[in-house]
């Protein structure tokens, strides 16, 4: 176990380079057997963390530029546990289901190349690390979307790079300016986050600061108004980009503000929270009416994504233990449920070769177990009780109401809105008779897709139903983290903000 980290990180790259000598009829079968000895090393890293230590562990320190601080850190917590099962578990379901068919093998090997970089992003400690598997992750994305997308693909995918690389290029510049602040106040070198976290900054300084990371952090979210990006990518990107994205890729902007934004500029962060709940609020009301609007299933499922990082947004900047907590959960169902709903999409895709709504109708009596299991991810998405929704939207909500419950009230009554759409999706595309042809010899689910859904189905119910192998590792380290927030916090609202968030999470506790 002493280099389990770096194993999860390296084994899809080196596998993806193995790969090119790989037999193209064989491509298929080597990685869903890759990704699957990959979710089972991560399955194995689970069962050995320690779910009562709240600090990092399994961690591995390995000089890079030694004179400058940087270094290859890497270690895991429990808000990143679940966030590496969940990209491990999402991108070996991704490859089981795969309907795509042109060129294949490349396809395979740059997904494999991409998980590397996700979980990179998810475990390393060092900012200028994480900041190079950030920015690496959007090269096999592009690649993806641009040459197995639709037919605007090279649009989409020239917008998906320019703005999360602009937002990415100003994070930049906050984190050499923050390296060097802790030069100037210790007088050596780090971009060690551990050591990061021991800065006590002044508020002019915070704010500044949190404004270079929200760049790269709310682009990749994306935020309102910085989404426009999303739809086009997940209209273009062939299902496994879309799935990926939708499951991985935008969590690591959430993830993002919870590692970075909320224990070093805690004062700001407090000051900023309205700011942010409001952006939170636009963004899902304004997808959530957009998402109605569209006859494109599949621009109504990204449009949806949006709107529930929106729900995240809120969690997070409760800045207490039930609203950071609920939003990583939220982040994990969310992961769960969209990617599946894309796959939903994709296998619909694969057999009329369309995604417009009004093609569709009575698909219920054709192809019952489909139908079934879109039903299932849809009561997911909206949140229904019982359901792994409910869980991550109920804690982030309550999370939100101690510390802003008229926001919190509009918030609830706004979710609704995304409710009203996907059951109008459902209700046009499963119900009523079968008015076209083509729809009624559709084959139902069958064999690989069942075999990718079914698992998804399964844990939308079971950590619907019983969360807590997820909540406590989470509720753990969150405590720590809103501690460490509590004590650096210099400004007197910030102080009772924070201070007021703790005590209520141990109350519920």
């Amino acid at each position: 176990m002493e280099h389990i980290l770096s194993i999860l990180i390296f084994f899809p790259a080196l596998a993806a380079a193995i790969g090119f000598l790989v037999d193209k009829n064989s491509i298929r079968m080597y990685g869903i057997t890759v990704t699957a000895i990959e979710f089972i090393l991560s399955i194995v890293l689970w069962s050995a963390f320690d779910t009562n230590n709240p600090g990092f562990q399994f961690t591995e320190v390995m000089p890079l530029i030694a004179s400058y601080g940087v270094n290859y850190a890497v270690g895991i917590d429990g808000i990143s546990l679940f966030l590496v099962l969940m990209t491990t578990f999402m991108t070996m379901i991704s490859i089981i289901g795969l309907t795509e068919k042109r060129d294949l093998k490349n396809l395979i090997i740059t997904v494999l190349f991409l998980e590397m970089t996700m979980i990179a992003v998810f475990l390393c400690l060092d900012a200028i690390v994480f900041y190079l598997f950030w920015e690496l992750s959007l090269v096999p994305m592009l690649y993806i979307v641009g040459a197995w997308g639709g037919n605007l693909r090279i649009y989409a995918a020239i917008k998906f790079f320019l703005y999360t690389f602009i937002g990415s290029l100003i994070m930049l510049v906050g984190m050499l300016y923050l390296g060097y602040v802790y030069y100037a106040t210790t007088g050596t070198w780090s971009f060690a986050i551990t050591d990061w976290n021991m800065l006590l900054l002044p508020f002019d300084m915070q704010l500044i600061l949190f404004g270079a990371f929200f760049a790269g952090f709310a682009i990749k979210v994306p935020m309102f108004p910085f989404h426009t990006w999303l739809p086009y990518a997940h209209g273009q990107a062939p299902t496994i980009g879309s799935v990926i994205l939708a499951a991985v890729l935008l969590k690591m902007g959430t993830y993002g503000f919870i590692r970075f934004s909320l224990p070093l500029f805690p004062d700001a962060s407090s000051y900023l929270a309205v700011a942010m709940a409001i952006l939170a609020l636009i963004a899902i009301v304004y997808t959530a009416m957009v998402a109605y609007a569209q006859e494109d299933m599949k621009q109504v499922i990204a449009y949806s994504s949006v709107s529930h990082m929106g729900v995240i947004i809120l969690g997070i900047f409760a800045l207490n233990v039930e609203g950071i907590g609920g939003s990583i959960f939220l982040m994990i169902s969310h992961g769960i449920v969209s990617g599946a709903l894309f796959m939903l999409v994709g296998v619909i895709y694969d057999r009329r070769h369309t995604k417009q709504i009004s093609e569709f109708g009575g698909l219920a009596s054709v192809m019952p177990k489909y139908a079934v299991i879109f039903g299932v991810m849809l009561m997911g998405s909206v949140g229904l009780p019982l359901t792994i929704g409910f869980v991550g939207e109920f804690l982030s909500l309550l999370g939100f109401f101690k510390v802003q419950p008229v926001l919190t009230v509009v918030a609830g009554l706004t979710i609704i809105l995304g409710a009203v759409y996907m059951l109008v999706l459902y209700k046009k595309t499963f119900f009523g008779p079968v008015t076209n042809e083509k729809n009624k010899t559709l084959e139902d689910a069958k064999g690989r897709e069942l075999v990718a859904l079914v698992p998804l189905v399964a844990l939308v119910v079971i950590l619907g139903v019983y969360p807590k192998p997820i909540l406590d590792p989470v509720d753990k380290s969150v405590s720590q983290l809103v501690k460490v927030m509590e004590l650096k916090a210099q400004t007197p609202t910030a102080k009772a903000k924070i201070l007021s968030a703790n005590t209520i999470g141990e109350v519920t506790k």
